[in-house]
């Protein structure tokens, strides 16, 4: 008869992959739907009968894609980067020195998180706008530059990071430049790749920011061009699932190359 331990496991191998068949299939679904013709699009079997190509010929020609998704990448890439050097910044700051102010200003990072963006939302549009920012990509890219979230994971980072290293370092005579970028950074390689994934894929999913700011399609981004396939008329489900498949591609790439790092990262970090 098989130990409690055995079935323990067992127990707990058939929960995970039930979870995974339930998250994995409806993108499964949206993959299979944007290659089934116009008249098979509601049938209920797992492959396509008559496997079409039209629905993405359909949205590619209706709507910017092309520009969309290179005005996402950009989009999410300058915040990711933003993200991740003002983070590293500040957590640098908050962990290496003790100075007047030190746990005030992080508590007051802290609380940032319990600001909802609806409440920062009018006062961002109307700075934009005055700035004459809007339709532009500094619009889309500078109100989201900062969160409490990369801050107060580069702070556990480097509070935990050896200080005898940062003390070899002076003695070498390097400075806090120096030490930051040759010292902290190149053992910060699991924390930044997890941040990065983290936030490219918040910026690459970003939809309510863009349609806010943006009026014109080939100055917005893809998640915005998904909506336009949504209409009173009847929502054109091959072309919006076609559309979907398109923009789904990059994240899926980038998490199969870094997703060692972000389990890593916030195991070592002890955020849950």
């Amino acid at each position: 008869m098989p130990s409690p331990h055995l079935l323990n496991r067992l127990l707990a191998h058939l929960t995970l992959a039930l979870l995974t068949f339930i998250s994995l299939f409806p993108i499964y679904w949206m993959v299979v739907t944007s290659f089934r013709p116009e008249n098979e699009i509601y049938a209920t079997t797992l492959l396509p009968q008559h496997p079409s190509l039209e629905h993405y010929q359909f949205a590619w020609s209706n709507i910017p894609l092309g520009q969309m998704l290179v005005n996402t990448a950009l989009m999410a890439t300058l915040v990711t980067l933003g993200h991740l050097l003002i983070s590293l910044l500040a957590g640098y700051s908050l962990a290496r020195w003790e100075y007047p102010g030190n746990r005030l200003l992080f508590f007051l990072f802290l609380g940032t998180w319990l600001i909802p963006f609806q409440v920062t939302m009018v006062p961002n549009y109307v700075l934009l706008s005055r700035l004459n920012w809007l339709n532009t990509l500094p619009g889309l890219v500078v109100p989201q530059l900062a969160t409490a979230l990369g801050i107060i994971l580069m702070r556990q980072h480097l509070k935990a990071f050896p200080r005898e290293l940062f003390d070899a370092a002076m003695i070498d005579g390097a400075g806090s430049w120096r030490t930051l970028w040759q010292v902290a950074v190149p053992n910060l390689r699991a924390p930044l790749a997890a941040l990065a994934i983290l936030y490219f894929i918040n910026g690459w999913n970003e939809y309510f920011w863009p349609l806010l700011v943006t009026r014109r399609p080939e100055n917005s981004v893809v998640q915005v061009g998904l909506q336009m396939f949504l209409t009173q008329e009847g929502s054109q489900w091959g072309a919006l699932m076609a559309a979907a498949t398109l923009a789904s591609l990059p994240i899926f790439a980038l998490y199969l190359v870094l997703q060692r790092h972000v389990i890593e990262a916030f195991l070592r970090s002890g955020l849950k």
